[in-house]
C-alpha cells in the first residue's frame, strides 16, 4: 500500500474519512495489515511540516485506528510517541499557547495519546521514560487561568487520570514531587469560577447558571484524577498537608452546592466529588458545615419566630434562600449528600458501587463531627411516631435504610446498619426503638451485643426524647424478646438460655 500523502487527505472530505468511521470501534481482522501501513503512513506525515488542517485530518484517523490494540504494536515507539508530545505542546522547550489555530492539534493529540497510552502496555513505559505525567503538569499550569481552552484542559486531565490509574508509581510522583493536589485543586476552582469569602468558605450564588458542559467535563476529569492522587491519603502527617485537604474539601462543598449543564450531568458530577470526598482525612471534613454569617443569622432568628412554638424545638429551619440550617450551622453541603444517598436508593440497583461510597461518608462524617451526626439524625430518624407500622414499612429515609439492613449484599447491609448505629450513638435500645430486633440482629450479633449495650466509640451525652406515641407504645415491646435454644432443644429468652449454657459449662469443668 502506498503512502498517504498530505495533498490527498487534505483533499478528501471529512465527512468520508471521519464521519463514517468515528464510532467504529470493532475492526475487520483482515484488514490489520492495511491499518497498520496506514498508521505507520499518518506518522511519516506528522513529523513533517505540514499545514494544520492536514495535522488535525491525520489525527483524526490516527485517533480511530488507535482503538485497535493489535496495530499499535510496530507504531508504538518512543519516536512517534514523541512526535505526539511535540503536536500536544508537551514539550518543555513550548513556553505559551498563543497561536489559536494550533489548538485542535493539540486536543487531537491529546485525544491520540489517551488512546494509544490505555491500549499500548509500551506505551504506557514509554510514557515513564518520557516522563508524560510531569509534561502534562506542566500544560495544566500554561491553562488553568485561561477560559477559552477547556478541551485542551480536558483531554490533557484525562491523560494524566489514566496514567496515575496504570501506574502507582505515578501517583505518589503527582502527589510530592509534581504538587498534583494544590494543582488540581486551583483546576477545580478556575472550572467553577471560585471566589472565597473566607479561607475554607466560598461564595454560592444559588441563582447563577449551571455550569456549561465543557466545565463540566473539565471539572470532572479533575475529579477523577484527583482521586487516584489522593487514594492513599487518609493520614494527614503535616499542617501542609491538612491545609491542602481542607481547601479541596471547601472546593468539593461549592462543588456540591452547583448543578451541571443536565441532570444527568450533575448526578456525574456529584458522584465523582463523593468519591473524592472519601479520600479526604475525616480530621478535614469539618469544613463541609460552617457558621452561619450575620445576616443569614439574623435571617434565621426572624424565621424561627415564625415557626409554631412545638417546630421551634427541633433546631432546624430552612431560610428563604433555600438554605438548610442546623443549630446555628450552614448545613446545605449535607443536606446535598443526604438526598444524593436516597436518589441512589431509589434506584435500587448497583448499591455496591453507587451507594457505599456516599453511605461510607456520611458514616465517617457523623462519627467524627457532632454537629453533621445530630442534623443527620434529625433527618434520619426524627422523632418517632408511626409506631403501627414495622420499620422497614414505608417511604421515609429510616424505612429505606432499615430494608437494607437485611439486603442481599453483605458490604451494603453493613454499611447501612452500621450509619444508623452511629446515628444511634452506637446504643443498642436506641438503634433497636428505630429499626426493630430482627432488623438489627446481624450488625448486634457481629459486634457482641445482641444482649444490649454500645459500641466502643464516644459520643456526646445529648438527650434523646421520646414521643408520648412512643411512650405509650414502648411497654409493649416486651411482646418481643430475643430468644435462644436450652439445652434440651427447648425455646427460652436469650438471657436465660446463655445462664443455662454457662452453668452447664461449669458443670463439665468441675466433673473433669
Amino acid at each position: 500500500m502506498r503512502k498517504p500523502r498530505c495533498k490527498e487527505l487534505k483533499s478528501r472530505p471529512r465527512s468520508w474519512t471521519y464521519y463514517v468511521h468515528r464510532a467504529t470501534f470493532k475492526f475487520e481482522s483482515t484488514d490489520e495489515d492495511k491499518r497498520k501501513k496506514l498508521c505507520e503512513g499518518i506518522f511519516k506525515v506528522l513529523v513533517k511540516d505540514v499545514p494544520t488542517t492536514c495535522q488535525v485530518s491525520c489525527l483524526e484517523v490516527l485517533r480511530i485506528l488507535s482503538r485497535d490494540k493489535k496495530i499499535l504494536v510496530p507504531v508504538t515507539t518512543k519516536e512517534n510517541m514523541q512526535i505526539l508530545l511535540r503536536l500536544a505542546k508537551l514539550n518543555e522547550s513550548d513556553d505559551s499557547l498563543e497561536k489559536v489555530s494550533e489548538f485542535p492539534v493539540i486536543v487531537e493529540s491529546l485525544k491520540c495519546l489517551c488512546n494509544i497510552v490505555f491500549n499500548s502496555q509500551m506505551a504506557q513505559q514509554l510514557s515513564l521514560e518520557l516522563n508524560l505525567a510531569a509534561k502534562l503538569c506542566n500544560l495544566l499550569r500554561k491553562c488553568k487561568d485561561r477560559k477559552f481552552i477547556n478541551d485542551i484542559k480536558c483531554f490533557d486531565l484525562r491523560l494524566l487520570f489514566l496514567l496515575s490509574l496504570l501506574h502507582t508509581d505515578i501517583r505518589s510522583q503527582l502527589r510530592y514531587e509534581l504538587q498534583g493536589l494544590p494543582l488540581l485543586t486551583q483546576i477545580l476552582e478556575s472550572a467553577f469560577s471560585i471566589k472565597w469569602t473566607d479561607e475554607y468558605e466560598s461564595a454560592i450564588d444559588h441563582n447563577g447558571p449551571p455550569l456549561s458542559p465543557q466545565e463540566t467535563d473539565c471539572a470532572i476529569e479533575a475529579l477523577k484524577a484527583l482521586f487516584n492522587v489522593t487514594v492513599d491519603s487518609w493520614k494527614v502527617h503535616k499542617e501542609s498537608d491538612s491545609h491542602q485537604f481542607r481547601v479541596m474539601a471547601a472546593v468539593l462543598r461549592h462543588c456540591l452546592l452547583i448543578v451541571g449543564p443536565t441532570e444527568d450531568k450533575t448526578e456525574e458530577l456529584h458522584s465523582n466529588a463523593v468519591n473524592l470526598l472519601s479520600n479526604v482525612p475525616v480530621s478535614c471534613l469539618d469544613v463541609l458545615i460552617c457558621p452561619l454569617t450575620h445576616e443569614e443569622s439574623a435571617q434565621e432568628a426572624t424565621t424561627l419566630d415564625e415557626l409554631p412554638s412545638d417546630k421551634t424545638a427541633e433546631k432546624e429551619t430552612v431560610l428563604k434562600n433555600n438554605t438548610m440550617v442546623y443549630n446555628g450551622m450552614n448545613m446545605e453541603a449535607i443536606h446535598v449528600l443526604l438526598n444524593f444517598m436516597e436518589k441512589r436508593i431509589d434506584k435500587g440497583s448497583s448499591y455496591r458501587e453507587g451507594l457505599t461510597p456516599v453511605l461510607s461518608l456520611l458514616t465517617e462524617c457523623s462519627r467524627a463531627h457532632r454537629n453533621i451526626r445530630k442534623f443527620l439524625k434529625d433527618q434520619v430518624l426524627p422523632p418517632l411516631r408511626d409506631v403501627t407500622n414495622r420499620p422497614e414499612v414505608g417511604s421515609t429515609v429510616r424505612n429505606k435504610l432499615v430494608r437494607l439492613m437485611t439486603h442481599v449484599d453483605l458490604g451494603v447491609k453493613q454499611i447501612a446498619a452500621e450509619f444508623l448505629f452511629v446515628l444511634c450513638k452506637e446504643r443498642v435500645d436506641s438503634l433497636l426503638k428505630y429499626t426493630g430486633y430482627g432488623n438489627a440482629a446481624g450488625l448486634l450479633a457481629a459486634r457482641g451485643l445482641l444482649a444490649g449495650g454500645r459500641g466502643d466509640n464516644w459520643y456526646s451525652e445529648d438527650e434523646d426524647t421520646d414521643t408520648e406515641e412512643y411512650k405509650n407504645a414502648k411497654p409493649k415491646e416486651e411482646l418481643l424478646k430475643p430468644m435462644g435454644l436450652k439445652p434440651d432443644g427447648t425455646i427460652t429468652p436469650l438471657e436465660e438460655a446463655l445462664n443455662q449454657y454457662s452453668v452447664l459449662e461449669e458443670t463439665s469443668s468441675d466433673t473433669d
